[in-house]
């Protein structure tokens, strides 16, 4: 009993299975592996078709080197490859894949065909896989190099599939895996098709070009080059000019030894050397090569290599920092400052020749602040009194100095006891301060967030009528034209109902977008920047469908309400009878309170 062996060797399948779990988290992670095979195989032409979003069909068709019937069959076997013989080989590598994990595991979870020729050889040879077992190998007429057909992924774990995004965002995550191949190799062709639908037709190029025809045929003039070399690191590559800068982080590419990774520790530097050029929370666009000594990187930390430790990652970022700062001087795309102007102060005539007089610091030996403010008569009425305490400014005015230091017990928003619109006292007595709009209630004052409210009655309005029809619309008077980037095209192609929805008359010409009107709520002045950020809402959105038509909604408000201006109290008391009437008044559509109540115990308190 106490013999009894417990541990026991993972069968092949099994051990396989488990090991899909890391290596294939999603279609993306396939097309990732098997494109990698493909550019270490020496492929110069690669071919990907895609089907339902990679769920029915992943077709990646290469004219590499091939393999031969032995090859064919063993490189389905764990652990098996071409890339390293020996563990010097894991400090110096400069092939993509080196852990022979992808074919076995992608096996495991997939209908797998493979179909492969070397040059030298008469005929190829094919192989078919179902979930980890080999149903058919024979000899088989096919051109040179490597045609995989990865069919039903995650066909026997049903709970992986289930797991899967819809096909759109599946799609997404493929088209990034699909870039970062095809960036980091421009002298290699490329052609990407979904639901036989082509997407991309990459022809060999260099680098310039390859960011050309991933941006868009404008792209020339939307970007600068960064270039750098040292005993530590090369650096090459691209950088968006700053008013390029989206809030979204799209289009943003680093490369090691033509390897993509993800660094946040790098992007620090990039935003930290635009600092001053850009708005907070946007990030502009660079692809980013680095060139280091294989020796002085790790890639073998993470499952999908995506993540890179440096030996060097201190001295690489001061490099990069300065790298670009140079390039955004030598651009002319960040201010100089001009060394050569005269220092000195241009000070009035004779001001040297007057007597220079010591300050002096008076003091009031009579002042207590101890001893209370005695205040002249009564307040001449509301909007005086509230303009006495200093509401809607940065600074109070004459308050007690020890107010300062005293805890605000004021509940939270939610905690309050929110009036409703019988409450208010009288609109007469309204009073607006720059967003706010200040209206006494039984309780106190209430003070209103003018925007906020804005936004909860444009979100309520929208809501209740996209569903039935599209938001209400307004023709331009002079129709605009936006040079769309590759990405966006699609995307606009793939949205353009639900654009149409929201209120817009676009039309799209390759990469041109035509805007012929625009939703009825939007401000003129803000028509294309708020297309831009629904664009960039909806192309890295992993929201269904339902979510993310709320979402547009709501970014398309919250850019209205921007251009909000309540100038009298006539439209002050509209605003808060339209505000009340919602169902929750109390809040923004994101959460944000839109009522504050001022307590007649504060007000005490601020004026003591």
């Amino acid at each position: 009993m106490f013999n009894m062996q417990v541990i026991k060797r993972l069968p092949t399948q099994l051990a396989n299975q488990i090991a899909a779990g890391e290596v294939v988290q999603r279609p993306s992670s396939v097309v990732k592996e098997l494109m990698e095979n493909a550019i270490d195989a020496g492929a110069t032409e690669i071919s990907l078709s895609i089907k339902d979003g990679g769920r029915t069909l992943i077709s990646i068709q290469d004219n590499g080197s091939g393999m031969n019937a032995e090859d064919a069959l063993l490189c389905f076997e764990r652990h098996a490859t071409s890339k390293i013989t020996a563990i010097d080989d894991l400090f110096k590598l400069t092939t993509m894949g080196f852990r022979g994990e992808a074919l076995a595991s992608i096996g495991a979870v997939a209908h797998v065909s493979l179909k492969t020729k070397r040059e030298a050889g008469l005929t190829g040879v094919h192989i078919k896989m179902e979930g980890g077992n080999i149903t058919l190998n024979e000899e088989a007429v096919c051109s040179k190099g490597t045609l995989i057909e990865v069919k039903n992924l995650f066909f026997n774990v049903p709970a992986r599939r289930n797991f899967l995004k819809s096909d759109s965002i599946e799609f997404n995550h493929i088209e990034d895996a699909f870039l970062y191949i095809a960036i980091a190799h421009p002298e290699v062709s490329f052609i990407l098709h979904h639901n036989n639908q082509a997407i991309y037709n990459l022809s060999a190029a260099n680098l310039k070009r390859r960011v050309t025809d991933v941006l868009g045929k404008n792209a020339g003039d939307r970007v600068f080059p960064i270039e750098s070399e040292t005993d530590i690191v090369r650096l090459t590559g691209f950088i968006g000019k700053p008013e390029t800068a989206k809030k979204t982080r799209g289009n943003q590419f680093f490369f090691v030894n033509n390897r993509f990774f993800k660094s946040s520790y790098f992007n620090h530097a990039v935003l930290k050397a635009f600092e001053g050029l850009i708005p907070d929370k946007t990030h502009p666009t660079y692809f980013i090569f680095l060139e280091v000594d294989p020796a002085k990187i790790d890639v073998n930390i993470h499952p999908t290599k995506t993540e890179i430790k440096f030996e060097e990652e201190r001295f690489i970022y001061s490099i990069l920092l300065s790298t670009i700062r140079q390039s955004l001087g030598m651009f002319n795309l960040m201010p100089s400052l001009d060394f050569e102007l005269e220092t000195a102060f241009d000070l009035p005539a004779g001001f040297n020749k007057q007597p220079i007089v010591e300050p002096t610091i008076q003091v009031d030996p009579n002042f207590n602040p101890f001893k209370p403010q005695a205040h002249s008569g009564k307040s001449n009425g509301f909007s005086k009194g509230i303009k006495e305490q200093g509401f809607g400014s940065t600074t109070p005015n004459e308050a007690d100095w020890q107010s300062f230091y005293s805890i605000n017990e004021t509940p939270l928003p939610e905690q309050q006891e929110l009036p409703g619109i019988t409450d208010v006292q009288s609109v007469a007595d309204l009073l607006l301060v720059g967003r706010y709009i200040f209206t006494p209630v039984k309780t106190g004052v209430m003070m209103i967030d003018s925007k906020r409210a804005m936004e909860r009655i444009l979100y309520d309005e929208c809501i209740e009528s996209f569903v039935k029809h599209p938001l209400n619309q307004q023709m331009l008077l002079f129709p605009i034209e936006k040079n769309l980037e590759k990405q966006e095209v699609r995307i606009v192609s793939n949205h353009k109902k639900t654009f149409e929805q929201l209120g817009f008359n676009i039309s799209l010409e390759e990469e041109v977008l035509h805007i012929f009107g625009a939703p009825e709520i939007l401000h003129e002045n803000g028509v294309v920047q708020c297309l831009e950020e629904l664009i960039d809402r909806v192309e890295y959105s992993e929201q269904h469908q339902e979510d993310v038509a709320h979402s547009l909604v709501l970014q398309m408000v919250k850019h209205a309400a921007r251009y909000h201006r309540i100038s009298n109290k006539s439209e002050a008391e509209l605003q808060i009878q339209r505000l009340f009437s919602c169902p929750d008044h109390t809040l923004s559509p994101s959460n944000e309170p839109i009522i504050q109540i001022l307590a007649f115990e504060q007000l005490n308190q601020l004026i003591k």
